[in-house]
């Protein structure tokens, strides 16, 4: 009985063995399949444009063939157009698409005159199903950082509801512009920006700037002053409606201010005139909040 349960047993392993071996090439390399990512299915037509919405802003977009154009939508960075160049096209195509929160989407088309659908939002399917379809790309900017670690973090700081910095802000027109939180990790600060409108009208944003300036202002000029330009941002803020209030977190590499120097962060009114700023120090920067003290949440 026991020499009989011990062939088995060296059958078994033999298999186990065989199979592993099997699932490698002839070098020792296993096989790209495992790590092959899904595509999205979707059908295009030539007499009608289709628009995806993506979660973040498009930095790269890649056509298959010259059966597919496409182009993002004017002043909205996150909405990619696209439509067949050329009608009843036979073959299968594809194209793909990386966004600025270091997501790869990878896109199958088919050409088709009714086509069941011709907008997809991006979002509610990565909410559906994160990570099947998504994967996670390091930009140069990050210094090797996961982008997706980069999102989660922020996406948790932007649904903290707790202010810790209580000190840094300006109040003008009915508009409150306050740094709500300042947090650091692994060489990157995280700005998170509160907008608040108490007027009848709305506030359109044009932009929000960092810059580096001289902090007594004495024969300042535009040279002097040192623009920042944010790694990233979670939410751009558009438009703050009446009684209403938005939430932006900025990514900017790790600095520190020489004597003399503040950093402005600047709010401007598109076709308008309300414009804020407010003023961090370097002790402000340097006395920023660990980011390791709070819970990472994705949903």
């Amino acid at each position: 009985m026991k020499n009989i349960l011990n062939k088995w047993m060296t059958l078994l392993l033999f298999i186990i063995i065989n199979h592993s071996v099997n699932a490698q090439d002839k070098d020792g390399l296993m096989s790209l399949n495992q790590g092959r990512l899904e595509s999205y299915k979707m059908e295009v037509t030539y007499n009608k444009t289709t628009h995806l919405l993506f979660p973040s802003p498009i930095k790269y977009v890649d056509l298959g063939s010259e059966n597919l154009i496409a182009n993002k939508a004017d002043d909205v960075a996150n909405v990619l157009r696209i439509k067949a160049s050329t009608r009843d096209f036979d073959e299968e195509t594809n194209f793909s698409v990386v966004t600025e929160d270091g997501k790869f989407y990878s896109f199958d088309v088919f050409y088709s005159s009714y086509p069941d659908t011709l907008n997809y939002d991006l979002l509610k399917l990565q909410r559906n199903n994160e990570k099947e379809y998504a994967a996670d790309v390091i930009f140069d900017e990050m210094d090797g950082s996961s982008s997706l670690l980069t999102e989660m973090m922020m996406q948790t700081l932007y649904k903290n509801p707790k202010r810790t910095i209580k000190h840094i802000g300006n109040r003008s027109f009915g508009i409150q512009f306050l740094l709500r939180g300042l947090y650091v990790h692994e060489g990157k600060y995280y700005f998170i920006i509160h907008l608040k409108n108490s007027r009848n009208i709305p506030y359109p944003v044009d932009f929000i700037n960092f810059k580096i300036v001289d902090e007594k202002k004495i024969k300042r000029t535009v040279v002097q002053d040192r623009i920042l330009s944010p790694l990233r941002n979670y939410s751009t803020i558009f438009k703050v409606e009446e009684h209403d209030e938005a939430f932006d977190i900025f990514l900017l590499d790790q600095f520190t201010l020489m004597e003399g120097q503040i950093l402005e962060i600047e709010i401007l009114e598109k076709n308008g005139g309300r414009h804020l700023k407010m003023q961090v120090t370097n002790n402000d920067l340097i006395g920023a909040s660990v980011f390791k003290d709070i819970n990472l949440k994705l949903k």
